[in-house]
């Protein structure tokens, strides 16, 4: 009888062992991708377009692959500054949104897509990276020089603006003497064709800097103005246009290759969504943004037609000028003014 019992506990016991192997293989088998997304800025989709971008290209790509990918956010510049995040994403496995400062040093022609006044409205900046010859060939060249792919154009922010305590600008006339923050000798060269100076202001410091006078002016997205507080030491806020506001997705090239057919069309496709949520949201955020500056007192200037060409006429030269002083090749203006439509005389 006991030896009865005994096998029969025998034969329920390797039946489990059994059972579990199959299960644990299984669970092995249906593991997702796991696949890290560094960036900078807080995890804050109403306060941060990038974050926002992150958690729409996290839930679409998961959905879209029916849980094979997995993608793990660390925001904050969690897994490092510009430059180690973009040596990560070379080097190894995983995907990175860079912004100018990641990217500009292993590709400075990206600086083209930020010639000033280049576009009219979100519309053409839109069409630039989604079907001009520019854009293919920076992706073409960018994947040869770094291994590494750029999967999407991340709208941060609309666009930059000018802002200032002194006067209303409406045309480049009005910029006489003023002092602007600048970021890079870029900006200075910008400023400097308007008949202002550009002198260097870190973002931490741009709020006392333009409350003691330090500056007269500065320019960000109506976001940055908010977030930034500047609303409070800024009394006028032009809409010029200025630069494109982005960031960019850079996706690994050996990790890319290593999916799936099926995994890797879904992380495309849900960049692809990502992107079109971001720009929808902004959007939407920069009407309220302005109403939020409105309703804090800032005036706000829409140049017309005619002040916009004169914009364009003084600052797109001597932001040229700096492009040549970059050891930028003419040809990646050239194919960036024919993408905008722009006549590029030099």
């Amino acid at each position: 009888m006991h030896s009865i019992l005994r096998h029969n506990l025998a034969r329920r016991f390797t039946a489990g062992l059994l059972f579990t192997a199959i299960s644990l293989a299984g669970a092995v088998a249906q593991a997702a991708t796991e696949i890290n997304l560094s960036y900078n800025g807080a995890a804050d989709s109403e306060k941060n377009p990038v974050h926002l971008f992150a958690t729409n290209l996290k839930r679409l790509a998961e959905e879209k692959s029916a849980g094979d990918l997995s993608i793990k956010l660390y925001p904050n510049s969690m897994l490092g500054e510009e430059e180690q995040r973009m040596e990560q994403v070379i080097s190894g496995p995983g995907l990175n949104i860079a912004s100018f400062a990641g990217i500009a040093p292993l590709f400075p022609e990206i600086y083209v897509s930020a010639i000033p006044f280049m576009f009219k409205d979100a519309s053409a900046a839109h069409k630039f990276f989604d079907q001009g010859q520019y854009w293919n060939a920076s992706k073409a060249e960018f994947k040869e020089r770094t291994g590494t792919q750029l999967l999407a154009v991340v709208e941060e922010g609309g666009f930059i603006n000018f802002t200032n305590n002194k006067k209303p600008i409406k045309s480049p006339d009005d910029f006489a003497g003023l002092r602007f923050r600048a970021m890079d000798p870029s900006q200075v060269a910008l400023y400097e064709s308007f008949g202002a100076s550009g002198t260097p202001i870190p973002w931490t410091e741009l709020y006392m800097g333009l409350r003691t006078g330090v500056a007269d002016g500065q320019m960000n997205p109506a976001s940055y103005i908010i977030m930034g507080s500047l609303y409070q030491v800024q009394k006028y806020l032009t809409l010029a246009n200025i630069q494109y506001s982005d960031q960019f997705l850079v996706a690994n090239g050996d990790m890319l290759d290593s999916l799936s057919e099926k995994d890797r069309a879904a992380l495309l496709e849900a960049s692809k969504e990502a992107t079109r949520l971001n720009r929808e949201a902004i959007a939407k955020q920069e009407d309220t943004d302005l109403a939020f500056l409105k309703a804090q007192g800032m005036e706000v200037i829409q140049p017309d037609d005619k002040d916009l060409a004169a914009f364009q006429s003084k600052g797109q030269p001597a932001y040229l000028s700096w492009l040549k002083e970059q050891n930028i090749d003419a040809k990646w203006i050239d194919m960036a003014l024919e993408d905008t439509g722009l006549n590029h005389a030099q």
